[in-house]
């Protein structure tokens, strides 16, 4: 669980720094790009609904991991966005996919044992990029980092003479 609040604090950190430049970029959207933070994971669905009964189901080949993709990532996105107003489809979509590369780009830096990521790229190419191994996915440092970042940023988000001298 260290892994997904991580990713979340990780893209509410960012969605309140955009929001000091992007003045467009509310509240409600912070939690958006949060939301996209959380979509390549919803991979883990697959404990509660094995690849197994969806295969039977329906007789096609199935996995959940292309999810955790840019491609899947982008079709889940695509998705979201046909279910909200037109007025709000491109805003909802671009801070969507920029939650979502926050965690793909967080996953990219995992300590893997090949020294290689995973397809992140995928159906682009099935190229692996190589890791720098910077944290275990179940090491609880990253959490604790990216917690005290989020609360920093948050105080002088709430702060409105410090974000005055930063900016």
């Amino acid at each position: 669980m260290a892994d997904l609040l991580t990713h979340v604090f990780v893209a509410f950190s960012v969605g309140i720094l955009l929001s000091w430049r992007y003045k467009w970029i509310n509240r409600n959207y912070i939690t958006i790009i949060m939301l996209g933070a959380v979509l390549p994971d919803l991979t883990r669905i697959g404990l509660i609904v094995e690849p197994a009964f969806i295969e039977d189901v329906f007789q096609v080949p199935f996995s959940w991991t292309p999810l955790h993709t840019l491609g899947g990532v982008f079709i889940m996105i695509f998705v979201l966005t046909l279910s909200v107003n037109k007025e709000y489809s491109k805003p909802i979509f671009l801070l969507l996919a920029l939650g979502a590369f926050t965690h793909l780009f967080l996953d990219a830096l995992l300590l893997t044992t090949t020294g290689y990521s995973y397809s992140i790229f995928f159906p682009i190419t099935l190229y692996n990029p190589p890791t720098p191994g910077l944290y275990l996915s179940t090491d609880i440092w990253p959490s604790i980092v990216s917690g005290l970042a989020a609360l920093f940023v948050w105080h002088i988000d709430r702060s409105s003479h410090l974000k005055c001298v930063i900016l």
